[in-house]
């Protein structure tokens, strides 16, 4: 099986039980504070990408001093870095690719960040994140993800960058079949798990797969 690509973000730090649920066979990329929080975290990095401007001065001399490689770019640039995170893994061969955040401390990057795991050029891939104990999926038609969790966990199903067609789902107490989901819905918010095997399908169109509490704290 191909390496996962792990981006890890800056900003509020990422829930510890992550690590757990990243692959052993692994590339990990630390967005610019990122570095921090992924020797938190215990992850060995092996690129570091960003402005610089919120990682603390330790943390980056130990991964030069280690040879850990760093792409800098200017504080005055056009993409946030974890785009430019996103695009060095691609820029790498990426087919797996997992981003991890505390879920975030700015809301502009936080919705600039999910909308980023929908990007058209990330079609194909195996595309996740982890926003503090929250799962997410990101599914660009036609594709399907299972979904675990404990009987009752909630499920939401957010479109993104326009409507979702062709939805279904099994295993969820509110099914769906073959249905659109619309943007500024909120029809597809809270579903929950009937404690069996469980899978969302989109036929066309980008959906978020969002599983709130899956490290725990919330149903």
């Amino acid at each position: 099986m191909e390496p996962q690509f792990v981006v890890v973000l800056g900003g509020s730090p990422p829930h510890p039980g992550v690590v757990a649920h990243l692959a052993e066979d692994r590339f990990v990329i630390a967005a610019d504070s990122g570095l921090d929080h992924a020797r938190a975290l215990g992850l060995a990095v092996d690129l570091v990408v960003g402005d610089l401007d919120s990682v603390t001065p330790e943390a980056l001399a130990a991964a030069t001093g280690a040879g850990v490689p760093v792409e800098r770019h200017p504080s005055a640039k056009d993409a946030i870095d974890a785009e430019l995170a996103v695009d060095a893994a691609l820029a790498r061969g990426a087919r797996r690719l997992v981003v991890v955040s505390g879920g975030g401390d700015r809301l502009d990057h936080v919705l600039a960040g999910h909308l980023v795991l929908a990007h058209p050029r990330l079609a194909g891939l195996d595309v996740q994140a982890w926003a503090g104990p929250a799962w997410i999926r990101a599914l660009q038609g036609p594709a399907v993800t299972p979904v675990d969790g404990p009987t009752g966990a909630y499920v939401s199903l957010v479109p993104i960058h326009g409507r979702a067609d062709g939805v279904t789902t099994r295993g969820l107490r509110f099914p769906l079949f073959g249905e659109p989901l619309l943007p500024g819905s909120s029809r597809g918010i809270s579903n929950e798990l009937l404690g069996e095997p469980a899978c969302v399908t989109v036929q066309h169109g980008a959906l978020l797969v969002i599983v709130p509490h899956a490290l725990g704290g919330g149903s």
